[in-house]
C-alpha cells in the first residue's frame, strides 16, 4: 500500500485534513505529520517534515498545505530528492508528476477551493512521470545541492 505523507501549518490544516480523507476514501495509508490546530506553527517545520518522509522512503509520495503553498513548497524542497510543486489545479497537477516527476504536491488553503483541489490531487495521483525528454531534467534537479 502507498503511504503518503500529509503535512501543513495552522493556516493549511483544514485543507490537509479534508484531502487526508479523501486519500483514505482512496485507499492509501496516510502519514500525518501535524499540524492539527489553528494554532500559530510555522511551515518550515511541517513542510521540511514532508519532504524528510518522502525522501527517507517513510511514505513514497507527500502533500502539503499552507496559506499559498509557496513556503512550505519552498521548506519540503530544502529536502535532498523532493520535487515539490504547489498546484493551483488539475492540469499544474498532472503537469507537475507527468513532466517533473513531482513527490509531494503543495496547496494553498486561502488560494484553492475544496472541490478544486480535490481535483487537482485526483489529477496529480493519477498521473505518471512520462519519462522521455523529461528524465533528463529531472535527474539534473536531483544532482543538485
Amino acid at each position: 500500500m502507498t503511504t503518503i505523507a500529509l503535512g501543513a501549518d495552522h493556516a493549511g490544516f483544514v485543507l490537509k485534513d479534508l484531502l487526508g480523507q479523501h486519500l483514505v476514501d482512496r485507499g492509501f495509508e496516510i502519514l500525518d505529520l501535524g499540524t492539527n490546530t489553528a494554532d500559530r506553527v510555522d511551515y518550515p517545520d511541517f513542510g521540511a517534515a514532508v519532504g524528510r518522509a518522502v525522501a527517507s522512503g517513510q511514505a513514497q509520495l507527500g502533500v502539503a498545505v499552507c496559506g499559498s503553498g509557496i513556503g512550505i513548497s519552498m521548506a519540503a524542497n530544502k529536502v535532498h530528492g523532493i520535487r515539490a510543486a504547489v498546484v493551483h489545479d488539475e492540469t499544474s497537477a498532472r503537469l507537475s508528476r507527468q513532466h517533473n516527476n513531482a513527490n509531494v504536491v503543495c496547496f494553498g488553503e486561502r488560494l484553492i477551493g475544496e472541490t478544486v483541489a480535490l481535483a487537482a490531487l485526483d489529477a496529480w495521483l493519477d498521473a505518471t512521470f512520462q519519462g522521455g525528454r523529461h528524465a533528463g531534467r529531472v535527474e539534473k534537479l536531483d544532482d543538485l545541492l
